[in-house]
């Protein structure tokens, strides 16, 4: 199954706010036609009113997928209009974080092809990257499916089952805030050095962005970029041993962080 399964058979997109609107239009980008969507929306933005998509219209009887993309605490409400599409060839794709295949199956049936997806807000810029795992209905094509569609917004990769879900929301999905937050912090250390604050702002953001560049395109692994900046004794040296404490530095900082995200993660699934 590719794209193309997408324009023969049709894709239902319930929910288009920012993670649908990424994905559905670097899915037009890469050739799903307008006619081949239709999206379910209550409040659609003006932006996905010119897309030409099948706007809130009765849907096609069997898609080749629906996505669902409207929030956990939504999906009660929205799931009643897609039901009727279970346990047939439809295959489910669920990026909805904390709602597990199970909960799924309960409303579609178990018969019904459903894969879970987590995602993260870089799928925005193209610069996503989503882990998918599926129930035993899903098949390989409908893998590869589920991997094309997420792929139109980044990286994609597959988990050996949904027990690492929550590991994932807590590392990529949530992550992007950590890094945010990173360049909140830094600017305001910048502040306290004596930097006017707009200019503590912008030498934080680019330097994080820029990193993030870096990091992206060049070979080397973390650990040997980080080493490549470090001279011995120098300033960088000076930081990094408060940054790198075992006790007080970013790893066990972060290691709270991350657990904290993926304990709240399988309350959220109870």
């Amino acid at each position: 199954m590719t794209l193309d399964t997408v324009n023969d058979r049709g894709l239902v997109l319930l929910g288009c706010g920012k993670m649908g609107s990424a994905m559905l239009e670097g899915w037009l980008t890469q050739g799903v036609k307008p006619g081949a969507v239709w999206v379910i929306e209550p409040s659609p933005s003006d932006w996905l009113r010119g897309t030409g998509v099948h706007l809130n219209v009765d849907l096609p009887a069997a898609p080749a997928i629906v996505l669902l993309a409207v929030k956990p605490q939504m999906m009660g409400a929205a799931l009643p209009q897609v039901v009727a599409l279970g346990g047939g060839t439809t295959l489910f794709l669920s990026i909805a974080a904390g709602t597990t295949i199970a909960s799924f199956e309960a409303t579609f049936g178990a018969a019904t092809p459903i894969i879970r997806a987590m995602p993260n807000t870089p799928a925005a810029v193209g610069r996503g990257i989503s882990a998918i795992c599926g129930n035993a209905k899903a098949s390989e094509a409908e893998l590869r499916l589920a991997e094309a569609l997420l792929r139109a917004v980044g990286q994609v990769v597959r988990l050996e089952g949904e027990h690492q879900m929550d590991a994932v929301t807590a590392v990529s999905g949530s992550g992007p805030a950590y890094v945010f937050h990173l360049i909140e912090a830094l600017a305001a250390a910048g502040e306290a050095e004596g930097l006017p604050a707009p200019l503590a702002m912008q030498l934080a953001r680019a330097t994080v962005t820029g990193a993030g560049e870096l990091a992206h395109r060049a070979p080397e692994a973390a650990a040997q970029l980080r080493i490549n900046v470090t001279s011995p004794g120098g300033t960088t040296a000076a930081a990094l041993a408060v940054l790198m404490d075992a006790e007080t530095g970013f790893p066990p900082l972060l290691r709270r962080a991350v657990k904290a995200a993926a304990d709240r993660g399988r309350e959220l699934g109870k």
